[in-house]
C-alpha cells in the first residue's frame, strides 16, 4: 500500500514554523529585557537627590544623598566578591541628620574584618534605595547567636535594627569607612538568558524539520 506523504509533511511544516516563532518570540522578548536593563541602569546613574518623605518599593534604585552617622549597630549578611573571596556585607543602622532610622548597607569586608569594632561613625553616603529579592524557600534562618544572616530581608532588618524599612546600598561614601567597601548596586546579576532560549528553538525547529525530511525520504523510499 503506498503511503502518503502529506500527513508528515504537514505535521513538519506546522511543527517547524510553531517552534521558529517561538525562536523569535524569545528574540523580542531579549529586545525587551535589554531595554529595560538599559533604563534601569540610566536610573541608576542619575543625579543623587535628598532621601524622599515618602518611599516605597516603586522607587527601587533611586539615587539618593544621605548624611549622618552609623548607630553602631549592625548585621553582616554572608556574600562575596570575584576579588576578594568570601566575605560580608555590613548592614548598619544609620541616624539621618534629620533624625531619621534607615538601613545602611555600607558594603563589603572579608572574613578577618567580621568582628573589627565599628562603632558609630558620621558619613556622607551617595546610593541607592534597594529592595533585594534575595530570600528564597532555601534561604536559611539568620543565625543570630553568630550574627550572621544569609540574605538581605529589608523588614525582617528593619525590624531587627529598629529602623523604617528603607535600605539605601551605599555607591560611595565620605567619612570614617572603617574598612569597609561600598559595592554599588548593579544589574549584573539580573538575568537575560533569552538568547540561549531562542537558540534552543530554533535548534528544536531545526531538529523537527530535518527529522520530517529523513521520514519523507523514508516513505519515498520503501513506495520507489
Amino acid at each position: 500500500m503506498r503511503r502518503s506523504i502529506i500527513p508528515p509533511l504537514i505535521f513538519g511544516i506546522v511543527g517547524t514554523a510553531i517552534l521558529m516563532t517561538l525562536g523569535f518570540w524569545q528574540l523580542r522578548r531579549m529586545e525587551w529585557k535589554e531595554a529595560m536593563l538599559a533604563e534601569i541602569q540610566t536610573g541608576i546613574d542619575a543625579a543623587a537627590q535628598p532621601l524622599p518623605a515618602e518611599i516605597d518599593p516603586s522607587m527601587k534604585y533611586m539615587p539618593v544623598l544621605v548624611e549622618g552617622r552609623t548607630t553602631g549597630e549592625e548585621i553582616l549578611v554572608l556574600s562575596g566578591t570575584k576579588e576578594r573571596g568570601g566575605g560580608y556585607n555590613v548592614i548598619s543602622g544609620f541616624v539621618t541628620s534629620d533624625g531619621r532610622r534607615i538601613l545602611l548597607d555600607r558594603g563589603f569586608v572579608d572574613q578577618d574584618q567580621r568582628h573589627d569594632p565599628r562603632p558609630p561613625a558620621a558619613l556622607r553616603v551617595r546610593g541607592n534605595l534597594h529592595w533585594p529579592q534575595e530570600k528564597g524557600s532555601a534561604t536559611p534562618e539568620p543565625d543570630l547567636d553568630a550574627g550572621i544572616w544569609f540574605a538581605r530581608d529589608v523588614p525582617e532588618m528593619a525590624r531587627m535594627l529598629d529602623t523604617e524599612p528603607v535600605l539605601v546600598v551605599a555607591a560611595a561614601a565620605e567619612g570614617d569607612l572603617q574598612g569597609v567597601d561600598p559595592i554599588p548596586v548593579s544589574i549584573d546579576g539580573v538575568p537575560n538568558s533569552h538568547l540561549s532560549y531562542a537558540v534552543q528553538w530554533f535548534l528544536f525547529a531545526a531538529t523537527c524539520a530535518g527529522m520530517t525530511l529523513w521520514f519523507i525520504w523514508r516513505i519515498r523510499r520503501r513506495t520507489y
